[in-house]
């Protein structure tokens, strides 16, 4: 008679053993992404440490006429870029600054899908990568071969360890750069009602000259 039980405890045994090196392969990717990304961070970190510091209140005046000023990040100076290229066309262009917004806002946000991605599955790995050897280095235990359980128990914890610092950094880097697109996005709202105000005053000169 066919043990049904023990033909399922040995398929989950193998599922759970080939997943091994696949997830100790990817931890490795996720540490030299963390690496790669932290260039990236403190790049812009030293960047918005050099902005020209000025108040709320001169902000608006800086941004008057579609002007760059160095007191913003470079995602707002390329946006107010493309405002004015849209503030040069004749048609359309309320619409045309009202999607360029959504766009570059959901540009931004999409951005930061790679970082709750690594918050969240850097640690889940780093568990997984520690309980299958945690499995094998027992059955090791229970036939007394303690050089594969010490091999097992070492693997089991750097995984923990290495997930958790992927997870940590992920979540610092995370925290601060949805701060500072916040602070972008709040920027691009701000040159965008300018535009926006300059546009509709354009056009009440032009209705006034016109019933003249």
């Amino acid at each position: 008679m066919i043990n049904l039980g023990a033909i399922l405890k040995s398929f989950i045994y193998l599922i759970s053993s080939s997943l091994l090196y696949p997830v100790l392969f990817l931890l490795v990717i996720l540490t030299l992404v963390v690496i790669l990304y932290a260039g990236s961070f403190f790049a812009e970190w030293v960047e918005r440490l050099r902005l020209q510091k000025c108040s709320p209140q001169e902000l608006p005046q800086l941004l008057q006429g579609g002007r760059k000023t160095p007191s913003v990040s470079h995602r707002v100076n390329k946006y107010i870029d493309a405002l004015n290229t849209i503030a040069k066309t004749d048609t359309a262009r309320e619409a045309a600054v009202e999607n360029l917004l959504q766009t570059s806002t959901w540009t931004l946000w999409k951005g930061m899908d790679k970082l709750r991605i690594l918050v969240r599955v850097a640690p889940s790995l780093g568990l997984v990568g520690t309980l299958i050897p945690m499995g094998t280095g027992l059955a090791a235990l229970g036939q007394g071969d303690m050089t594969k359980l010490t091999t097992d128990l070492v693997i089991a914890f750097t995984t923990t360890v290495v997930g958790l610092a992927i997870g940590t950094c992920s979540f610092f880097f995370y925290t601060v750069r949805r701060r500072w697109i916040e602070e972008d996005v709040k920027n691009m709202e701000l040159a965008t009602e300018l535009l926006t105000a300059e546009i509709m005053r354009g056009k009440d000169e032009i209705f006034a000259a016109q019933k003249n």
